[in-house]
């Protein structure tokens, strides 16, 4: 039961973000010789962070958990009237690693766009109850939600000319 409402809780904090977006997000992982998807998803990683998250991975995150996140926030967004500007997957044996590409001509055009969405996705994710209900919407980022979930990399792109990677620790 406990499950279902931390499930119900991230899919609501998910619609929030969806429906209130209109565009992007971001991605790290495993070193570049061991990034099959470089070249086949985005270009080859052109910079690197590292997060060191405030929120610890909840004890129910799970690659079921994180996969229904992401198929949750796809859902919502092919509902929409308008084509999506960007695409969010999630990658690995575990669905750890979380990839958002811009897409189409209202896609991000560089780094800082893509920031500025991060930045939007961490106040959408301040209104959603697991945050409130922990009394933490004033210092977790859209970063320490996906840290929550389980995943441990973000990688961020517009698909043509740079791929960012954030390891969240």
């Amino acid at each position: 039961m406990a499950n279902r409402n931390a499930i119900r809780r991230i899919m609501l904090a998910a619609g929030f973000a969806i429906l209130l977006l209109p565009a992007t997000m971001w991605s790290f992982g495993a070193a570049a010789e061991n990034d099959r998807h470089a070249g086949y998803y985005y270009p080859p990683i052109t910079s690197r962070e590292v997060y060191k998250a405030r929120a610890v991975v909840m004890p129910e995150a799970s690659s079921d958990l994180r996969l229904n996140f992401i198929t949750g926030l796809a859902y919502q967004q092919n509902q929409r009237p308008y084509p999506p500007s960007f695409v969010m997957f999630a990658k690995g044996e575990q669905f750890e690693r979380l990839i958002i590409v811009g897409i189409g001509s209202n896609g991000f055009r560089g780094i800082y766009q893509a920031r500025a969405v991060l930045a939007q996705m961490t106040s959408i994710a301040r209104t959603s109850p697991i945050f409130r209900e922990n009394n933490v919407q004033d210092m977790f980022t859209f970063l320490d939600l996906a840290r929550m979930l389980g995943f441990d990399e973000l990688t961020i792109s517009d698909g043509q000319n740079f791929a960012h990677r954030i390891a969240l620790k």
